[in-house]
């Protein structure tokens, strides 16, 4: 039986093989920046489904490819669709694309995601820059032996969203006139949405932000070393006392809506960051 380590080696291997240089950054295109692949040069777009270890999607809207290729100037590593934890998958599996990343020679990692805005200042359609988060998905990816080739026991957390990345993307969305505001995303396990009672509780102990994806791939990011830069489509209101059914249809076009801002946004961080 293969331990975690040998699997992440072994996958990296086999896409090191067909992909050429080593890219500087991972990205995992979740809503909003799923069609951002398109804009990849010279992309080597491999199933999830042939590389080793890997597993499939089932996620509506998510390709289930990784990509890679260069973008406005850097090397980079894309997942087109990610895999979540209500899946059914462990977290093991959820975050062993981001840890092959790493080992591929990746030390940022930006991703996106769709979260529901519970913060009155959010509206459907903003985009927001996580801040920080919390995890209430009820596990986590770095439970069980510690592996010290993967990261140390113990990771601190006091900067899971790194500062640096924060400010380029906030300097970028300012001089591409893109509306950018800060959020708290708090992860849950789903697949349903929250209660009205649970939204009021979200909101009680500092999040602005709710989801179902992300904090896991964080976890493992920065156990590996790498910095993160979390962006959010804001694709409805989640306000306890004038709750609503959501709108799958809605939801969709919302975020389909933020593609080209979410675009700009990071193909101009790439350009920009540092290191």
């Amino acid at each position: 039986m293969q331990n975690q380590w040998e699997r992440i080696q072994e996958a990296a291997a086999w896409i090191r093989e067909r992909s050429g240089d080593a890219p500087e950054v991972g990205i995992i295109l979740g809503t909003g920046l799923g069609e951002l692949g398109r804009l990849i040069e010279d992309p080597c777009a491999l199933p999830y489904g042939d590389i080793p270890h890997f597993v499939e999607s089932t996620a509506t809207g998510h390709t289930g490819q990784l990509v890679l290729g260069n973008l406005a100037g850097r090397r980079v590593v894309a997942m087109q669709g990610r895999v979540h934890y209500y899946e059914g998958y462990s977290m093991e599996q959820v975050t062993l694309p981001v840890r092959v990343m790493q080992a591929l020679g990746a030390g940022v990692l930006i991703m996106s995601n769709a979260v529901g805005g519970m913060d009155p200042q959010l509206s459907p359609g903003d985009v927001t820059v996580i801040t920080d988060h919390v995890n209430l998905m009820g596990d986590n990816p770095l439970v069980g032996p510690n592996d010290d080739r993967l990261g140390v026991r113990f990771p601190d957390m006091s900067e899971p969203y790194d500062r640096g990345l924060l400010a380029t993307a906030e300097a970028v969305a300012l001089e591409r006139k893109i509306p950018l505001k800060r959020a708290v995303y708090v992860a849950v396990a789903g697949p349903n949405l929250e209660t009205a009672a649970e939204y009021r509780f979200l909101r009680t102990i500092g999040a602005d932000t709710v989801g179902m994806s992300s904090v896991p791939e964080c976890l493992a990011a920065v156990h590996g070393g790498m910095r993160v830069l979390g962006l959010s489509v804001v694709t409805d209101s989640c306000f306890p006392d004038s709750l609503k059914p959501a709108n799958v249809e809605e939801i969709i076009k919302v975020a389909n809506g933020t593609q080209p801002r979410l675009e700009a946004l990071v193909s101009g961080i790439l350009a920009e960051m540092a290191g």
